[in-house]
């Protein structure tokens, strides 16, 4: 696990400065004590790292998660509660597992998962824009076009931009945040070729000790920095006030019947975004590895439940998280499970410490991942793959940016699915026009070898179309499956067909047949499945 230290350290520290801001800005937007975020971050560092199969995924809360959060907390009655339908989801995400459930994650088109990565990198890039410029209080977590003050995504953009246009920055943040891209920018391009030490010291790291520098630099002139654009950790005074910062599970509410559906909610919505996220982390993998999805819900299920019992929110794998992992040179499991052990020595020592790192600064590093997430190359290359892969490519982006996660996947896939019948439906057979042969048209049709309802249109219209005194030559040779539609089509043609003198020859692998009397009998003798 550790054979890869040199990659993994320099990575899980790049995780934690991502990881750490989200993980209080999604408690935050979940209505939930900010130390829960804090919490789900090192269990779904350290425990879920440790028991996943995933060599570079990284997990923690998520944001997709929030609202579901949020609503529950009110409508069962206090965090406490909320905690049981926590532990209960995962323990059904536990039995989704065991049942082998993972195989779902494998059925999302390739086009539609790198929609969900170009559009979260847009989503990082444009929620970081206000915090650049030491605009925007709201939670870091706040990843949904909707957030939670009412504004939206474009409002937010269009007030940051009048604040540019009229001069309403914050100074102080938008100096640091240039600063900070700066940074990252002329180490990763140029000084990590230099040498070793370029290599194992990140660029991020650097930047955040900058940040902390100029705070203290600048704290007493027009270019400081507020409290409200800094990290806000919570600083407990003594060990029992640490302590007291854990929640723990009412179980006496376990049977209320609201408790359950909101058990089975979170495992489902975790579970899907899990395996969804691990999809696209394995596209991501360098090395190409292939994470054993089943194990990853097993691993999810364990972590949510300890999340659950001692007051961490909902987890799951994470997009954002993982492919920072990937892109600061994450090897192994390593990275994650150290990531998560700087989560906790930090709230338990540095807590002060953390509290004077720059939001601005830290959204100077989410947009080097985003940028890296959504490369204008990747919309050309899908361009270049033709229509089949880009729209349902477009359609997920522009549904993920303007509505949720889950939503803009849903889109995505239903594009896939449409197309993937309009290809069925264009591909379930091959026609062949031959000269006159007795004085009638010799058509040759070959059916694919896979034929089902989805064909039954293309298939009747261009039986409905051929003309009188037509000779058609059937070959399903090559069929293996003929859905039972098919076959009624092709039974009812041929008792049309002497109407129309049209005369019918079957090739198939038992041998061939004129006009036979009946298609349904013809088929159920044929061998094979078809």
């Amino acid at each position: 696990m550790f054979s890869k230290i040199k990659s993994d350290l320099p990575a899980s520290i790049v995780v934690f400065f991502v990881a750490l801001p989200l993980c209080l800005g999604i408690a935050l937007a979940s209505g939930a004590p900010l130390f829960s975020g804090l919490i789900s971050g090192i269990v779904g560092g350290i425990i879920v790292g440790a028991l996943s199969g995933s060599q570079i995924g990284v997990s923690g809360p998520a944001a997709g998660l929030a609202a579901i959060v949020l609503t529950a907390i009110g409508t069962l009655g206090g965090y406490e509660n909320f905690l049981v339908a926590v532990v209960l989801g995962g323990a059904i995400q536990l039995l989704f597992g065991v049942l082998k459930a993972g195989v779902i994650g494998y059925y999302f088109p390739s086009s539609v998962i790198k929609g969900m990565l170009t559009g979260i990198g847009i989503i990082i890039i444009l929620k970081q824009i206000p915090y650049f410029f030491g605009l925007d209080k709201n939670p870091e977590g706040d990843f949904a076009f909707l957030q939670v003050d009412g504004e939206n995504t474009l409002t937010e953009l269009l007030k940051t931009i009048n604040a540019i246009v009229s001069g309403n920055i914050d100074m102080g943040a938008t100096v640091i945040a240039f600063i900070a891209i700066t940074i990252l920018i002329v180490w990763s391009n140029v000084l990590s070729k230099k040498g070793k030490f370029f290599q194992l010291v990140q660029g991020p790291l650097v930047a955040v000790v900058v940040g902390i520098v100029y705070f203290f630099m600048t704290k007493d002139s027009s270019l400081n920095l507020v409290k409200e654009h800094l990290v806000s950790v919570p600083v407990p005074e003594s060990l029992s006030e640490f302590r007291d910062q854990f929640a723990f599970p009412n179980f006496s509410v376990i049977w209320m019947p609201e408790i359950w559906i909101t058990a089975f909610t979170i495992a489902l919505v975790a579970s899907l975004e899990t395996l969804l996220c691990v999809e696209a982390t394995d596209k991501l993998d360098p090395q190409k590895r292939v994470t054993p999805t089943n194990r990853e819900l097993l691993a999810q299920g364990t972590g949510n439940m300890i999340s659950g019992f001692i007051g961490g929110l909902p987890i799951t794998q994470v997009i954002v998280r993982s492919s920072a992992n990937v892109q600061s040179g994450g090897k192994t499991k390593a990275s994650a499970i150290i990531h998560g052990i700087f989560l906790l020595i930090s709230v338990m020592l540095i807590p002060n410490v953390l509290n004077y790192i720059p939001l601005s600064v830290l959204a100077a590093i989410l947009f080097i991942v985003g940028y890296k997430l959504a490369k204008p190359s990747t919309f050309k290359a899908l361009y270049k793959a033709g229509w089949k892969q880009f729209v349902p490519f477009i359609v997920t982006v522009v549904g993920i940016v303007f509505t949720d996660l889950l939503i803009g996947i849903g889109l995505g896939l239903a594009v896939g699915i449409v197309v993937v019948l309009f290809k069925s439906y264009q591909n379930s057979h091959f026609l062949h026009i031959e000269d006159k042969s007795n004085g009638k048209h010799k058509i040759s049709m070959t059916l694919a070898e896979e034929v089902t309802f989805f064909n039954k249109g293309a298939i009747l219209k261009e039986l409905d179309s051929l003309p009188r005194d037509t000779y058609l030559e059937l070959d399903v040779r090559k069929t293996r499956y003929l859905d039972a539609d098919i076959v009624e089509i092709l039974d009812d043609f041929a008792f049309k067909a002497k109407e129309r003198n049209i005369d019918i020859k079957i090739i198939s692998e038992r041998g061939i047949a004129e006009n036979p009397p009946s298609f349904i009998e013809f088929f159920k003798l044929r061998p094979k499945s078809a």
